[in-house]
């Protein structure tokens, strides 16, 4: 059996990580307590196949044994904190999928509008822009089944499938006398994590939505493109953008923190056991030649994303600007139960950043709180509770838990303050006491 671990933010869409931990047998010696311990837990087992039994003979309808060996795993692993619970083979299929970062589709940005699939953007160069799908197309049949009644999920998977199978999609266009047949061929799509271009003609922007296992890669691409179109001081330096960024693959994180520093601790996990702690260092170099660097987050900021900013801002490489980031400290290992049997997701360590921060239910503050202006039809809704808000959640350092904060972007970046006041702190527009940080106030490497 192999455990993978990731860094996940409940109700995100997450993974397993490329780290691999193989399971050791362990031969385990018992006193008598410990006898007497293990001779409790087999009555409480017993006592649980008593109920299981009892359900299934009499209760008024005849359950399903399965359904009820998952719901009572469920049970147990979701009292334990919000992060732990059992995948099926389905959820664990599709969790391995998502954190891949590609998969055999069709490569269509979509949403649900009035029981159809709207496209939101045909992505470059798949199967769907190659055919002529246009952003705003309803897609109204997948082959001979109708699209009306199916959930979004459903549609989607429909569309996915093994590369260099075909499907047919009726479509309605606006301006069109008659729906549209186009017939395309599954390839592999690759989701982009890490956006980049460049703002005015001095500063590099990086965008990165998710943690996956394209994510560095994308980021160093993306780091490539902006040094050729900006050369030497015509670079100001890079805003690294995490806002609503739920997190994802442990790995990830160490390595795009790699890229902006030079040498030191980026960040350490600690289990149960003090002999389970792993410190995880920089290696390799900083990719961006040493230019400034300021980090956005916000309350939809978790997990990897708190990583990366939390391991920045404590070796004083970047300045950490926006608003409070969401406060998920703990890091979850995905076990495999076997072939066709799904995966356990279980907490079993809490990350610490450099200086020896727990974030767990506090989150990383920012060197400069930067507040949007939310609009009155949006302001109930623009906030994250956070982990200390979430039931059964571990709990962080006594009386620091903090919950709420903002998480809204504005959709047109002319009123995107936080954004805008990054660019003005690297062109010198702005002058805070928080950009540059203080070189002399970094740990020790």
């Amino acid at each position: 059996m192999m455990r993978k671990t990731s860094l996940i933010l409940v109700g995100a869409a997450v993974g397993a990580a490329l780290t691999l931990v193989a399971v050791q047998p362990r031969t385990i010696l018992f006193g008598s307590s410990a006898r007497a311990a293990v001779a409790d837990t087999y009555k409480q087992l017993n006592l649980f196949g008593d109920v299981f039994e009892r359900v299934r003979a009499d209760y008024v309808e005849k359950p399903d044994d399965t359904k009820l060996i998952e719901n009572a795993i469920n049970g147990m692993l979701t009292n334990l904190d919000p992060h732990s619970s059992y995948m099926d083979p389905k959820s664990f299929r599709d969790m391995q999928v998502q954190t891949r970062g590609e998969f055999g589709g069709l490569g269509i940005e979509v949403t649900m509008e009035d029981g159809l699939i709207k496209v939101v953007s045909p992505i470059d160069d798949t199967p769907a822009s190659k055919a002529g799908v246009l952003a705003n197309d309803l897609i109204t049949k997948l082959d001979d089944d109708q699209v009306q009644g199916l959930t979004l999920n459903q549609a989607v998977e429909k569309m996915r499938g093994p590369v260099n199978t075909k499907i047919r999609l009726t479509i309605m266009r606006k301006g069109a006398d008659k729906p549209l047949e186009l017939t395309l061929t599954r390839d592999i799509i690759r989701v982009r994590p890490v956006k980049t271009e460049v703002k005015g003609d001095d500063i590099g922007y990086i965008r990165m939505t998710q943690f996956n296992e394209q994510t560095t890669e994308g980021l160093k691409k993306g780091i490539a493109e902006i040094k050729s179109k900006l050369a030497g001081d015509k670079l100001k330096g890079y805003v690294l953008d995490l806002r609503n960024n739920p997190g994802g693959l442990l790995d990830q994180a160490i390595s795009v923190s790699a890229a902006f520093l030079d040498k030191g601790e980026i960040v350490s996990t600690r289990g149960r056991n003090a002999e389970e702690t792993q410190r995880f260092n920089a290696r390799g170099g900083d990719l961006t030649g040493h230019k400034p660097v300021i980090v956005l987050i916000n309350g939809g900021s978790a997990s990897a994303s708190e990583i990366v900013a939390g391991a920045l801002q404590d070796h004083k490489r970047a300045t950490v600007l926006g608003s409070r980031s969401f406060g998920k400290g703990s890091v979850q290992t995905i076990i495999p139960l076997g072939s066709g049997n799904g995966a356990l997701r279980l907490t079993t360590a809490r990350y610490y950043t450099p200086s020896g921060r727990s974030i767990q239910a506090k989150g990383i503050t920012p060197d400069v709180e930067v507040l949007q202006d939310v609009p009155e039809d949006q302001k109930s809704r623009t906030d994250t509770k956070g982990e200390a808000s979430l039931r059964g959640h571990l709990t962080g350092d006594p009386g620091k838990e903090q919950t709420g904060s903002q998480s809204y972007i504005p959709k047109d970046e002319k009123d995107d303050k936080a954004l805008h006041m990054a660019m003005d702190l690297l062109r010198g527009v702005q002058v805070n006491s928080a950009f540059p940080p203080s070189a002399k106030a970094s740990i020790p490497n």
